[in-house]
């Protein structure tokens, strides 16, 4: 079973992560398996117990892919199609050479021109493991990309906010204007008082 999901979709600033995970359930353990039975949807995870699921879902899955897209690329191509993209070549890059019957889960989309069965689950990360644990994996590597960020682009408090549209990101944009990491192709509120 292979699951995908994405992480920053919905933000101001920052890339758009996708990941992929294949688990093979007949080669868990016992012990592995009791270890993935917190996974969830990321977001109803503390960032402390998300870092504590990363390292038990790389140990455990078979395959895990991470594709990461900036946010030029967010600009020029859209969001959708953005999101579309790098799921599938996530997906693509988990169950290149496995057997043709593995099923893709994907949280919420399916992924054109993807060639594989594929099922979109609604909320898929609340119901399968693999697409929770894609989950993790995602938002993990986004939130550790912005955190880092932080520290190259002082005064947005990424680290704080890792670039959803909060109050103390909107405050920052109005005192400090927009970053290199910002996407200029959302609509925002949060840049109407600027001169862009």
């Amino acid at each position: 079973m292979a699951g995908a999901d994405e992480a920053g979709r919905g933000c101001l600033a920052g890339p758009l992560v996708a990941a992929a995970v294949l688990f093979d359930y007949h080669a868990l353990t016992t012990r592995e398996l009791r270890s993935l039975a917190a996974l969830n949807d990321s977001k109803q995870h503390t960032a402390e117990a998300r870092e504590a699921l990363y390292p038990l879902v790389l140990r455990s899955a078979a395959r895990v892919a991470v594709v990461s897209r900036c946010v030029r690329g967010i600009d020029a191509r859209g969001l959708h199609k953005t999101n579309l993209a790098a799921l599938r070549d996530a997906m693509r890059a988990v169950t290149d050479g496995v057997p043709a019957e593995v099923m893709c889960l994907l949280d919420g989309f399916a992924v054109p021109d993807f060639g594989r069965p594929q099922r979109a689950i609604v909320d898929g990360d609340a119901t399968s493991a693999a697409i929770a644990a894609a989950s993790i994996v995602a938002k993990v590597t986004r939130d550790r990309f912005m955190h880092h960020a932080d520290e190259r682009h002082p005064g947005w408090e990424f680290a704080e906010h890792v670039g959803y549209s909060t109050p103390s990101h909107r405050d920052a944009i109005q005192r400090e204007g927009v970053s290199p990491l910002h996407r200029m192709s959302f609509q925002s509120l949060a840049y109407q008082q600027l001169a862009l």
